[in-house]
């Protein structure tokens, strides 16, 4: 395909190809294939064990496949690792972060890591504590494994943003986040796809999805049930949560059962 042709037809944000993997025999990922526009917020939404944390390690080159691919902007993420890599910024599930270091020594660190000048690194930093309000007063002494889970969520979102990806992949990046954090933190993941960047958040909260997303994928037993815009996806459903219990299915607590509760 020629130049002129990418440009008039940019192949997606993320596209995710007919992803399997399978552990011990049982299929946790079936088939998943999903695709992500440039300059869209799409929600990954699943009952526990769907397989949506698979699937985004997988996407993003934390888990090898054991069949179908990823691609970045049209960069395969197993032929082409780092050329993928550099247009991805990710926040995985259960980041492990260097515990001794202060969270400005963590991200003079990360930049080095992803080739950034020393003082473009700096530069960086300081905004992103600024605006993550990682900066406090006492903040140049406090090291990482004096952080709470949710500053330790946004640490992890910087280390991700860093580089100036085009592609951010979340997984639960609300999780443990104060609602004031969570406000700039919706600010920040807008001005980014505003500016044409492209964002997938995992989450187990509809209301949230709903919130912030512009598409929606939801995914059950290893595989995309539904995914498109909100509207396409809910339908004539009124809230997302009644097409998520729909499509995935609900428990529902028989009248016997848990009598002894509350006696």
């Amino acid at each position: 395909m020629s130049t002129a042709d990418d440009a008039a037809n940019p192949p997606p944000a993320l596209e995710l190809d007919r992803l399997g993997k399978t552990f011990r025999d049982t299929p946790a990922v079936d088939g998943v294939s999903l695709s992500v526009p440039r300059g869209s917020l799409t929600g990954l939404v699943g009952p526990n064990g769907a397989g949506k944390t698979t699937s985004l390690s997988m996407a993003v080159g934390l888990l090898r496949p054991d069949s179908g691919t990823a691609r970045v902007q049209g960069v395969d993420l197993w032929t082409d690792p780092i050329g993928a890599k550099r247009l991805l910024g990710v926040l995985p599930d259960g980041l492990s972060l260097p515990e001794r270091l202060t969270g400005g020594e963590l991200l003079d660190h990360w930049g080095r890591l992803r080739g950034l000048g020393r003082e473009v690194t700096r530069e960086r930093a300081a905004e992103l504590l600024r605006v993550l309000e990682l900066d406090g007063p006492d903040a140049d002494g406090v090291l990482v494994a004096e952080y709470s889970t949710g500053m330790r969520k946004k640490i992890g979102l910087a280390t991700a943003l860093l580089h100036a990806p085009s592609v951010l992949v979340l997984d639960e990046p609300y999780e443990a986040v104060d609602p004031v954090s969570a406000r700039v933190l919706t600010t920040l993941l807008r001005r980014f796809t505003d500016g044409g960047g492209a964002v997938v958040v995992s989450s187990h909260v509809m209301a949230l999805v709903e919130q912030l997303a512009d598409r929606v994928a939801i995914i059950s037993g290893g595989r995309v049930l539904a995914d498109g815009t909100l509207d396409e996806v809910r339908g004539d459903d009124p809230a997302l949560e009644d097409t998520f219990v729909r499509l995935v299915g609900a428990r529902e607590i028989g009248e016997g059962e848990l009598s002894w509760l509350g006696n």
